[in-house]
């Protein structure tokens, strides 16, 4: 059932959140906050709304992504081109604690909406910026988008094949990134205006720094000896044997028998007692000048195995391995079902539809999917009535397209 209550005995109750972003980075940003209890207020522009509402499979006209990473949110819709909405953003800052914005950087100060003048209204506002490049930097200005991020960050030149192009990741890892990164920074944020006597303060994220940032040893490899990490397909670089392997009835299983241990159990399973107790292939560093005789190897064996008994196999000798996740296989999947990671809802018009659980879990004050995301502007006429916009006002704004 879709609870529709309040936030209460959620870790981040009474948190007032004012979401001025569009489409992933910003949004996801704040409905992370929102699935622990924040009480967040997405502003969208009356006409459409956000894109985002229009992306990918829709039912009724309105995207499923949508409903999913805009739960727990409210819709207000305001023109903010417009000096009227303007003024209405100003009034629900003064009584927030989070602002969240993924525009080009400028785009709020143009409307007067920028860190100075926020800031000057709420000394204790905590404000996430989200964009391409950066508040700062020969290319702030450029627009930026993930795809355009991960390739600048580093990602997308070591994915893939090495006698291929580069591809991506089937989702916008970079604005996903970028989003941790905020809410991260707002949660640190809080802590010391409230628990050190800090003030208030911006934090600024950039989707490229954001995906340099998970890179691993990539700059010290290179900065120690001018190595280059290039494309390993399936693999994972200098560490072995950890790769995908083809099965004998077409499916692919991934196998990670890359710690010491496991190795000797993965060679043990699968009849290779010899290579298990090689000294040479005893540590990593010898495997990784084996790296395609021990690729080799496994790949014969799995090869002559179907995928259900590779994984049986393996499972009995504790060998970390598992089959390539469908969505099917992912909603059917007894442990994703154990904890609760598929819920189910209903939309506006009844039909059924199943939405990803929330992360992390907290044990004490667990995260809630209290409703869907929401209708376009459902709750305008709720939150400026809340800040003492009168009926004639709001009919005005109406009129004019403001709301």
């Amino acid at each position: 059932m879709q609870d529709q209550g309040k936030a209460t005995e959620m870790p981040l109750a009474g948190v007032k959140v004012i979401e001025l972003g569009s489409l992933i980075a910003g949004p996801y940003a704040s409905a992370l906050l929102g699935q622990f209890g924040a009480d967040v207020i997405k502003i969208e522009p009356p006409k459409g709304g956000d894109p985002l509402r229009r992306w990918r499979k829709l039912h009724d006209n309105t995207s499923l992504w949508w409903y999913v990473q805009s739960r727990n949110k409210k819709s207000v819709t305001l023109d903010l081109k417009s000096p009227e909405a303007q003024d209405i953003v100003r009034r629900l800052v003064a009584e927030a604690d989070i602002v969240i914005e993924n525009f080009r950087p400028g785009t709020l100060e143009k409307w007067n909406l920028g860190w100075g003048q926020l800031s000057a209204l709420n000394p204790s506002l905590i404000m996430v910026r989200i964009s391409g490049y950066g508040q700062t930097g020969p290319a702030s200005q450029r627009p930026g988008f993930a795809a355009v991020a991960e390739c600048m960050g580093g990602l997308r030149y070591v994915t893939g094949y090495p006698d291929r192009a580069p591809v991506r990741t089937g989702v916008s890892l970079g604005d996903t990134l970028a989003s941790l990164y905020g809410t991260i920074g707002a949660l640190m944020a809080m802590h010391h205006l409230k628990a050190n006597g800090g003030t208030g303060q911006f934090i600024d994220v950039a989707l490229y720094e954001a995906v340099f940032a998970v890179m691993e040893s990539l700059v010290p490899e290179y900065a120690m000896d001018g190595h280059i990490r290039e494309r390993s397909g399936s693999a994972l670089p200098g560490i072995v044997p950890s790769n995908t392997y083809l099965c004998s009835d077409g499916a692919y299983v991934a196998i990670a028998g890359n710690a010491d241990p496991i190795f000797k159990r993965l060679m043990a399973a699968i009849g290779r007692t010899d290579l298990a107790n090689d000294p040479n292939l005893a540590g990593n560093e010898g495997r990784v000048r084996q790296t395609d005789m021990i690729d080799a190897t496994i790949g014969d064996w799995t090869a002559r195995h179907t995928l259900e008994d590779v994984l049986r196999i393996l499972g009995e000798a504790d060998v970390p391995s598992g089959r390539i996740y469908s969505a099917a296989d992912i909603v059917r999947d007894e442990q994703y079902l154990a904890r609760e990671m598929i819920q189910h809802f209903e939309l506006p018009d009844g039909t059924p539809i199943d939405v990803p659980g929330i992360v992390p879990k907290l044990s004490a004050t667990p995260g809630q999917t209290r409703w869907l995301g929401p209708k376009l502007g459902e709750h305008t006429r709720e939150v400026l009535d809340a800040i003492g916009v009168t009926p004639e006002q709001f009919e005005q704004m109406r009129k004019a397209g403001i709301v």
